[in-house]
């Protein structure tokens, strides 16, 4: 028996399948390039690879091609659908009214409605994907699992901005976070790695992949966040700005006549590691050049370590003292040069590398810190379908 998680996109909808017991994974793939030419099915598993190049114009029909992919005779893992006992929804938004994944029923499917205009680009795809869940695995009980929901312990003084109060009573303009999946998950890990419990620890976490967000967690729960109100706030990204002053925003409107579509459009898909090397998004490719003596490659890495290192001194200083600095995601695990740029000169935080364990390190799980160092510098792994497994595990009973 097998628990199904889906992260549905606006033109992609990417699974993985779990033994409902074990929670080990069966086969992962999904459908990319849902409506538009070139769309396809691409899974692999115990049993073997498959792929097909098929016409799929909207998110349902993907759907119903993930589940005929799931139960092919010579690649799949599933005989019926009715094998699938559960399923985990990734659910980007849940503003403030989920502290906890939930069990989906029409008054979650509501609330998270209610929050499209906090992610307009994020809740739409994903409630297309429970809908269409709903309606292939009617009685499988279904779970949503939010990326929001993690940072709900915040302090008022952390999550409100100073604009005009009615603005967070009226429309709910606050910070609320995201990452908190893999937040979540690392936690849990971090304990395990470390054979001791953390749940009294200073922990700031570091999620650093094409999108990045850093966390201050005060004794297992999320007291700041680097993103806002939407992903495009905190830490400088692979095509996200972070922050910066909003007055540049109204000059770009006013000066140079963009557009809100075009002024979202570059903070979103145009600035970050793209908008200052003008090389592209991934950090391998810069790194590489910046070692080839390329000067806006290498002051991007600078630009991107210098902002993290802030963060880091801005929530020792909030909770009072550090003992943990992890690093997670895609660039967290892999990047030991952006580990090293951002640890430097963070000795008077006891913050203190071992080059040869930083060096050694890539997707696994240690502490790479010196012996003497007082605050431990930790890589660990995350994997947030995992996570989503777990709770729809919990909640669906299966456990």
């Amino acid at each position: 028996m097998y628990i199904l998680v889906i992260n549905s996109g606006s033109s992609s909808i990417k699974v993985k399948l779990f033994d409902s017991r074990t929670l080990d994974v069966i086969a992962s793939g999904g459908a990319d390039r849902i409506g538009e030419q070139g769309s396809s099915i691409d899974f692999k598993g115990n049993r073997g690879a498959y792929r097909r190049e098929l016409r799929m114009t909207n998110h349902s029909q993907a759907i119903k091609e993930i589940i005929k992919a799931l139960m092919n005779t010579e690649t799949g893992a599933l005989h019926t659908i009715n094998d699938i006992k559960a399923v985990g929804h990734r659910c980007v938004h849940g503003g403030g009214r989920f502290i906890d994944s939930a069990l989906i029923d029409n008054d979650v499917i509501a609330k998270m409605e209610e929050c499209i205009p906090l992610a307009p680009l994020h809740n739409p795809p994903n409630l297309i994907g429970i809908k269409e869940a709903r309606l292939l695995l009617a009685d499988t009980p279904q779970v949503a699992v939010f990326d929001t929901a993690f940072h709900q312990t915040m302090p008022k003084h952390a999550f409100l901005y100073a604009i005009p109060y009615e603005l967070y009573k009226e429309h709910h303009i606050r910070r609320y976070g995201f990452h908190g999946t893999s937040f979540r998950f690392v936690l849990e890990s971090m304990g395990q790695l470390l054979e001791r419990s953390i749940d009294q620890a200073r922990v700031i976490i570091a999620h650093l992949g094409n999108g990045s967000s850093i966390t201050a967690v005060n004794r297992g729960k999320s007291v700041d966040t680097s993103m806002g109100m939407t992903p495009v706030e905190g830490l400088m990204m692979g095509t996200r700005s972070g922050d910066l002053d909003n007055g540049i925003l109204l000059y770009l409107m006013n000066k140079l006549g963009m557009s809100v579509n075009e002024v979202d459009t570059m903070l979103n898909k145009k600035s970050g590691f793209l908008g200052v090397s003008g090389r592209g998004n991934d950090v391998r490719d810069i790194i590489e050049y910046a070692g080839r003596g390329d000067q806006r490659c290498r002051l991007a890495l600078e630009i991107c370590a210098y902002r993290i290192k802030k963060y880091i001194g801005a929530f020792a200083a909030a909770m009072g003292g550090l003992d943990y600095l992890v690093f997670t995601a895609g660039i967290g695990e892999n990047s030991f040069v952006m580990r090293e740029l951002i640890c430097q000169d963070l000795d008077f935080l006891g913050i203190k590398l071992d080059p040869v364990l930083n060096r050694q390190t890539q997707g696994t799980g240690c502490d790479i810190s010196e012996k003497n160092g007082q605050t431990r510098v930790i890589v660990v792994p995350t994997n947030e379908e995992l996570m989503i497994a777990r709770d729809t595990q919990r909640l669906a009973g299966l456990a």
